[in-house]
């Protein structure tokens, strides 16, 4: 009997070795700190357009969170009581097809994760791990029996400025870190670089395995102070035509709320885009998925800096 536990056991220790990648299906939420929520639902719902489908409250009947929804697998999630020195930015979510599978082969590559996936609060499987830079990242499953699956469909406004999550914006300081975890342990795929200067890297893209939703990874030599982030950690929603979005903004009656201008710009990466920003200053960026000639736009050649205090 020693015999077969043994070999059972060291069956199960190869197979947590050599456990397979499971999908990982795009980008599900970015979750965000904000000082009021109620100004935050406002920018959000009634100046973006889109709807809140579910709330948790805590013990004390206080809310907790709320979400805000772009379709059925993507999220904004407000969280209050952001103090003036804290990061706006909570926390990032990735969706995969197996959440078990995604911890146990994290496992085998050296990442620290859970004994087990829990339930959520709102029915669907979750545990979050540590980045290289110490972001926290929710491996998100979507249970056909969860909140989000029960409201497919539902809270879709026609009038939403946008359909699609393209991509969200994190911090990185030390870029070859970053890369042995995004690239080489998860899977994703570079698909652009840019300078904002030309002499030094500013920005890498990168796409998920499983979906065309990507990362992008904002890098620094000296880290900014963490209430100094917001405007780095962003949101990007794509948009099929800028001056079409452009003009659902302005005839919003929320506008006249808004004293920013909203002026669309062509980015580096040579697509029209337009920058927004809620009441704690956190950035969402609207893009459109083409660049302005259709022609793809070149990689910047320009060196990564080296991280400071890492």
């Amino acid at each position: 009997m020693k015999l077969f536990a043994l070999i059972a056991i060291a069956a199960s220790l190869l197979r947590a070795q050599t456990a397979p990648r499971p999908r990982i299906l795009g980008v599900a939420h970015i979750a965000l700190r904000v000082s009021d929520v109620d100004q935050s639902r406002a920018f959000y719902k009634d100046f973006l357009g889109f709807a809140e489908p579910f709330k948790l409250n805590n013990t004390d009947g206080s809310l907790a969170l709320t979400f805000i929804k772009i379709n059925d697998a993507q999220y904004i999630e407000l969280f209050p009581g952001l103090r003036s020195d804290e990061d706006r930015l909570h926390h990032i979510s990735i969706q995969t097809d197996n959440a078990e599978r995604m911890r146990v082969y994290l496992a085998s590559r050296g990442i620290k994760v859970p004994d087990s996936v829990p339930k959520g609060r709102i029915g669907n499987l979750n545990f979050n791990v540590q980045d290289p830079d110490g972001h926290t990242v929710e491996i998100v499953e979507y249970a056909p029996d969860g909140w989000s699956m029960r409201e497919k469909g539902n809270y879709a406004p026609a009038a939403r400025v946008s359909r699609h999550m393209l991509h969200l914006g994190i911090i990185v300081g030390n870029l070859d870190a970053a890369m042995r975890f995004y690239r080489d342990i998860l899977g994703f795929t570079e698909i652009w670089r840019g300078s904002s200067d030309g002499k030094t890297l500013s920005w890498v893209n990168m796409k998920v395995p499983d979906g065309g939703d990507y990362i992008e990874f904002m890098l620094y030599r000296d880290l900014p102070a963490a209430d100094k982030r917001g405007v780095v950690h962003h949101i990007a929603l794509e948009v099929p035509d800028m001056t079409e979005a452009l003009a659902v903004l302005e005839a919003r009656p929320y506008r006249k709320m808004y004293t920013r201008p909203l002026e669309a710009r062509v980015g580096k990466n040579r697509r029209r885009q337009l920058n927004l920003f809620d009441p704690d200053g956190t950035r969402t960026e609207l893009m459109e998925p083409n660049t302005v000639d259709g022609k793809p736009t070149p990689w910047s050649e320009a060196p990564a800096l080296v991280a400071t205090g890492h």
